[in-house]
């Protein structure tokens, strides 16, 4: 996977989720001054990455684990937004002691439901028939909460365009991956590391209820709501979105 790495001090992965690359973390690059290294990978299939076939989150959890070791890494906090946080309990599964922070940004340990299966299904199949842009010009705005769809449709079109290259293999991929992970919410109550939790109020995607049921299952949660965002609060809130990953960062061991 490509990757960026910014800063210097406690390393810091943010894994960006379904439908996007790394530029979904424009607004956090200036955390690099809280005393951390950003790393910044884009997934497999997005950004300046190369597709490959037959995905799974213990794979792309695999690919991250390979990048520490490139970097001679021993130890790193997991910031995942959506997918990624499913990737990032993945590898707090697989490789334990690489991790000492665990972030789940608008994201969640509990696997599909049979509906949420039926609803990616349906966008597979869509995918498939219309393509990638006629996919994202009818998800993205859903990403947002509904009172900012209106004042921030600008950026709404513009992720729109940036993404509407992407390969319909990588988003048909990448769903399932998502419909075949299992719930990891055993993880979270044996996790031997804080847990950071952003959510978004009205968020559609992960919804506020899902998210309330998890945030004390560790024996450590950092719990940040975000009143006025839905799915992409580090577009929607960047401010408060990244003084709660500050925040966190700030309470890691160095």
């Amino acid at each position: 996977m490509y990757y960026q790495r910014i800063g210097s001090g406690t390393p810091i992965i943010l894994i960006h989720g379904f439908g996007e690359d790394s530029r979904i973390w424009e607004n956090q690059v200036e955390l690099q001054g809280a005393n951390c290294q950003l790393i910044i990978p884009d997934l497999p299939g997005t950004g300046k990455s190369n597709p490959q076939n037959g995905l799974t989150m213990e794979s792309m959890a695999a690919g991250i684990r390979d990048i520490l070791d490139k970097e001679k890494i021993a130890q790193c906090a997991l910031l995942g937004h959506s997918m990624g946080g499913y990737i990032s309990l993945a590898f707090a599964e697989l490789f334990p002691d690489r991790i000492n922070g665990l972030g789940l940004l608008h994201s969640s340990a509990f696997a599909d439901s049979d509906t949420k299966k039926e609803t990616r299904r349906k966008s597979i199949e869509f995918i498939k028939k219309q393509g990638t842009r006629a996919f994202l010009e009818a998800s993205t705005p859903n990403l947002f909460a509904e009172e900012n769809r209106l004042p921030m449709s600008g950026l709404i079109n513009m992720l729109v365009d940036r993404h509407a290259n992407m390969d319909p293999a990588t988003l048909i991929t990448f769903s399932e991956a998502m419909m075949a992970r299992p719930d990891r919410t055993e993880m979270l109550k044996k996790a031997r590391f804080p847990v950071l939790f952003i959510v978004g109020k009205g968020d559609q995607a992960i919804p506020f209820t899902d998210s309330m049921q998890q945030v004390y299952l560790p024996d450590l949660s950092y719990i940040y709501i975000l009143e006025k965002s839905g799915h992409v609060g580090m577009l929607e809130e960047s401010l408060n979105f990244n003084q709660a990953i500050h925040d966190f960062i700030s309470s890691l061991p160095m």
